[in-house]
């Protein structure tokens, strides 16, 4: 963790000047956002300095693709020949089966033990406002901006996460049951529902729904 830690101040020092570079150019009209820099190699980026209106058509087109591609949801899992792009669903046309008392989902095992409460779909670190003492934190992902939502947490499930996530670290580090790979539970779970989480099996059961 201190790791990540250290590695982030890093790159944040980098973001700072990153960001001010492109509210200038934002300002003047090259770059059609604050953070067009982002979608520039090293050394466009570099030239852009001396030469910023060669790069503002091409901004405009590549963020255009981005946010075509962000629209659209990739295989959690690429097993043999990977699909085309071009197949790919679009986000908000995939159907998510939401749980009902009595289902489990099976993720992979994070912090042993087990514990019961209400679980509490939190996706930004910043708004965490819904979660209180005992209650169940159900993440997309986490990183060390979600550490303080894991001390008052029973219990933790996070829809992506391996062997040394940082979910499952700080989970251990605080003993907090733990399941990751949970997919899509931030989406099935019910926010509100009464869950248990077994970190020794890696499964979350719905007891009860609100």
């Amino acid at each position: 963790e201190r790791t990540k830690t250290n590695c982030v101040k890093l790159i944040q020092e980098s973001r700072v000047a990153l960001y001010e570079y492109g509210r200038r150019r934002a300002a003047t009209g090259d770059f059609p956002n604050v953070n067009s820099f982002a979608l520039l190699g090293r050394d466009e980026l570099l030239d852009s300095v001396d030469h910023p209106e060669r790069y503002r058509d091409e901004l405009v087109e590549r963020e255009q693709r981005f946010e075509d591609v962000t629209a659209l949801q990739e295989p959690f899992i690429i097993h043999g020949e990977k699909p085309e792009m071009a197949d790919y669903p679009r986000r908000d046309a995939v159907e998510y089966e939401v749980l009902a008392t009595g289902d489990v989902l099976a993720g992979l095992p994070g912090c042993p033990g087990s514990a019961t409460g209400i679980a509490r779909i939190v996706t930004d670190a910043h708004d965490p406002s819904a979660l209180e003492p005992g209650d169940i934190l159900v993440a997309p992902i986490s990183d060390p901006s979600w550490t303080p939502l894991f001390v008052p947490a029973a219990a933790v499930v996070v829809d992506v996460g391996a062997a040394l996530s940082h979910a499952i670290i700080v989970s251990r580090e605080l003993g907090n049951p733990c399941v990751v790979s949970a997919t899509d539970a931030t989406k099935r779970i019910p926010d509100g529902a009464t869950i248990e989480v077994n970190g020794d099996t890696g499964t979350v059961t719905v007891l009860a729904v609100p």
